[in-house]
């Protein structure tokens, strides 16, 4: 398995390089700037974004194809950027990302060294801690007939400082993320509630106490201005129509019980579910489906 390589920059960090088959297509290099890394879907307001600041590094490689999906071509980066320490903020799909909108709002290198199928890309946005600040990576990954693409954009105060992570790594499951709900969701989020347990069958929550309920409800009441999207996620079985259904009726039910038995304010908590349409993980596996199956919270703008 190749590793990646480091390629030296004058004026200031090292490059990352995807593992063969991938090849690179194109690079641009910035010492000093800045790149908005989005943390959402695009909304009619915009892109939600996080800025950071540092040296930006943008990269577009490609390989060849012969069959797979975008979700394939994402999900080993995913799990080796994990693996590195980085926390994912946002991951989404085509049409859970926005679609057109989503694309054209979104820092992309142009054609032919990045081509991005509006009908099917996949993005991820991840932030790790560094002694120098934070450091960011967002992936976006479409394909071709015959072509996988991969934008990779690196930005950080002194990318060189920290370990590189290799992208050629294994795709094992991730260590829990360290940090508080509150902690994440003020980084950007967004944060699975993993304690929560549906009543078999049914969308609705079963009645138990649930500590990161309490958590998120504690963070929600410090400031009335905090807003946040409470997500359904389904696996893939069964119709997208389905699943977005139950998928948004288990949201509003734990949107209630924020409600009812917390005490958030009902302005600050909205509930959505998209279904199968932002995997975290293989459908093809049962492991992989129950991670899919699952309840996000993701703040939004006030």
């Amino acid at each position: 398995m190749t590793a990646l390589v480091l390629i030296a920059h004058p004026a200031f960090a090292a490059a990352l390089d995807l593992p063969a088959p991938w090849a690179l297509a194109a690079r641009t290099e910035t010492p000093a700037s800045s790149y908005r890394l989005p943390i959402g879907r695009w909304v009619p307001q915009g892109l939600p974004t996080r800025e950071i600041e540092g040296a930006v590094t943008r990269s577009a490689f490609q390989r060849p194809l012969e069959g797979g999906s975008t979700l394939d071509l994402l999900t080993p980066l995913r799990a080796a950027l994990e693996a590195h320490g980085f926390r994912p903020l946002f991951q989404c799909e085509t049409e859970s990302c926005g679609g057109f909108d989503f694309r054209y709002a979104a820092d992309v290198l142009p054609e032919p060294e990045m081509h991005v199928d509006l009908g099917d890309f996949r993005f991820l946005s991840a932030l790790r801690d560094t002694p120098d600040g934070p450091e960011a990576i967002s992936l976006l990954v479409s394909r071709s007939a015959a072509t996988g693409f991969v934008q990779l954009v690196r930005v950080g105060a002194r990318v060189q400082a920290a370990p590189v992570p290799d992208l050629s790594a294994s795709s094992k499951s991730p260590e829990p993320q360290p940090g508080t709900i509150g902690d994440r969701l003020s980084d950007g989020g967004p944060v699975v509630l993993e304690d929560l347990a549906f009543a078999s069958g049914s969308s609705r929550l079963e009645d138990r106490s649930y500590p990161a309920l309490a958590d998120l409800a504690d963070w929600l009441k410090v400031d009335a201005a905090r807003r946040v999207a409470i997500v359904g996620h389904t696996d893939a079985s069964g119709s997208l129509e389905a699943n977005v259904t139950v998928s948004r009726a288990r949201a509003a039910s734990v949107r209630e019980r924020l409600i009812s038995r917390h005490g958030v304010p009902e302005a600050q908590v909205t509930a959505e579910g998209v279904g199968y349409l932002a995997p975290r993980d293989t459908n093809r596996t049962e492991d992989g489906r129950a991670r899919n199956r699952r309840v996000e919270v993701v703040p939004t703008a006030p």
